[in-house]
C-alpha cells in the first residue's frame, strides 16, 4: 500500500499508483478529497502536457501547489490520466 501523508494526516492510500519520473500518481478516488483546494498554478511539461495543481488545507495548516494532476494528458503519458502526485513536503511511502 502506497501512502500519501502531511501534517500527520493520510492524504492517500492505494495499492494502485503509477510511478512517473520517480513521482507516485494516486487514482483520483484514493485521494481525500476535502483536504484540496483548487489553486491558479500551471505549470507545463513538453511530454505529459500541462499540470494544474490543488493546495492542501488540512488542521488549518495550509500547504500550497502540493498536488498536482494532468487534466488532459498528452498520449505519452496517458497513464495518469484521472491521477494526483504529491510534493513539497507530503511524505509518499510504500
Amino acid at each position: 500500500m502506497v501512502t500519501a501523508k502531511w501534517n500527520g494526516a493520510t492524504i492517500a492510500e492505494s495499492d494502485d499508483t503509477v510511478v512517473v519520473e520517480g513521482n507516485h500518481y494516486f487514482p483520483r478516488h484514493a485521494v481525500k478529497s476535502d483536504w484540496l483546494t483548487d489553486s491558479e498554478k500551471t505549470t507545463f511539461c513538453p511530454w505529459k502536457g500541462t499540470a494544474s495543481y490543488h493546495t492542501l488545507v488540512i488542521d488549518g495548516q495550509t500547504n500550497p501547489d502540493a498536488a498536482w494532476y494532468y487534466p488532459e494528458p498528452k498520449d505519452a503519458a496517458h497513464e495518469i490520466k484521472d491521477r494526483i502526485a504529491f510534493w513539497n513536503g507530503v511524505e509518499v511511502s510504500d
